[in-house]
């Protein structure tokens, strides 16, 4: 099936005086995985619902491939949904959870057994069509899930808080597993989530809300080292935030100057600071601090430093030199990939 795009038109949606959703434009390219991330409330699961068909916009449009879906019923518009609590039928083996939408809609023995057959070597669920649902780990139940939407051959793929319910190591190996599936399929997908670090695994974009708005949207790396708000920048990733001022490709912080350009006027500025980019010497340039804590993490040592600008939290990856002890008086450099300026 060919892949299509869904674009969203200044979609307004109120339940009652509350605003959910607040003119939302977004447009989905053909094929690719796109990520709605915000903390919850935000109306990132709503707009996944209005796109469903599930709930109606109350101003604006949505648009599958060109066509105007709007006010299209849900069982029409040719898309399917994984949901947070997988939803299968207790009573059914595998192969007849996959199989029920295809029955449903009547379709003939033979296509059904194929169409399974697929999508169930598709997801690494071979072997298992006979077993109940009930005896399946919960990675394998989220591959039923997925698979019962696969088998519909759907134009738009959606997925509702999918991995909320696995464990942070079964987590990491279903993401890879949908990423990886989808990228095969080529089928244009919309993914719910208020985890960054998963949204930024998996993604080709990832929009960002906050309180009914998009805050920004991008790919993970622009949104992580070029983050457009105060918000964005302290939801994705961890970020220190220190005053400072900036004129001729360089920013002074409280007497410590340091090279750097940025398409911005002149002026005070809230510099943000990456963590990776904290660097700290016993001498040299830099503002003066005391290591106020520092623990060894085995892939990473995280540490922090009180300096005249506030406490600032710094991670060194990997086998890294020994910092001094807690109280050990040092300078503190910013490395210039990891700094961005935002506008006061």
């Amino acid at each position: 099936m060919k892949a299509v795009s869904v674009k969203l038109e200044g979609i307004v949606k109120r339940f009652g005086k509350v605003v959910a959703v607040e003119r939302a434009d977004l447009e989905l390219p053909a094929g690719a995985l796109v990520t709605l991330l915000g903390p919850s409330g935000c109306g990132k699961t709503t707009i996944l619902r209005m796109v469903a068909g599930l709930e109606r916009p109350s101003e604006g449009r949505i648009l599958i491939g060109g066509e105007d879906v709007t006010r299209l019923p849900a069982y029409l518009r040719d898309i399917t949904m994984v949901f947070q609590s997988y939803a299968l039928f207790p009573h059914l083996n595998v192969f007849e959870n996959i199989a029920y939408g295809l029955k449903v809609q009547r379709r003939p023995q033979a296509e059904v057994r194929e169409r399974v057959a697929e999508v169930v070597g598709q997801v690494g669920l071979g072997g298992l069509e006979e077993r109940p649902v009930a005896a399946l780990s919960g990675g394998q139940q989220q591959r039923v899930a997925l698979a019962r939407s696969l088998v519909m051959q759907p134009r738009v793929l959606l997925f509702d808080e999918p991995l909320s319910n696995l464990d942070a190591k079964l987590r990491k190996h279903v993401r890879e597993e949908i990423r990886e599936i989808q990228q095969q399929l080529g089928i244009t997908t919309l993914y719910v989530t208020h985890d960054q670090e998963e949204a930024m695994a998996i993604s080709d974009l990832v929009v960002v809300m906050s309180k009914g708005k998009i805050e920004q949207k991008g790919d993970p790396r622009t949104l992580y080292t070029q983050p457009q708000s105060r918000f964005v920048a302290d939801f994705i990733g961890s970020a220190n935030f220190v005053e400072g001022s900036y004129s001729g490709g360089e920013v002074n912080v409280a007497g410590y100057r340091f090279p750097h350009r940025q398409d911005l006027a002149p002026g005070d500025v809230t510099v943000m600071v990456r963590p990776e980019a904290i660097h700290v010497s016993d001498s040299g340039v830099g503002l003066e601090g005391t290591l106020h804590s520092v623990a060894f993490l085995g892939a990473r040592t995280e540490f922090s430093v009180d300096t005249v600008v506030g406490r600032l939290e710094g991670v060194i990856a990997g086998n890294a030199p020994e910092l001094p002890g807690k109280g050990a008086r040092v300078r503190v450099r910013f490395a210039p990939q990891g700094v961005y300026l935002l506008e006061r």
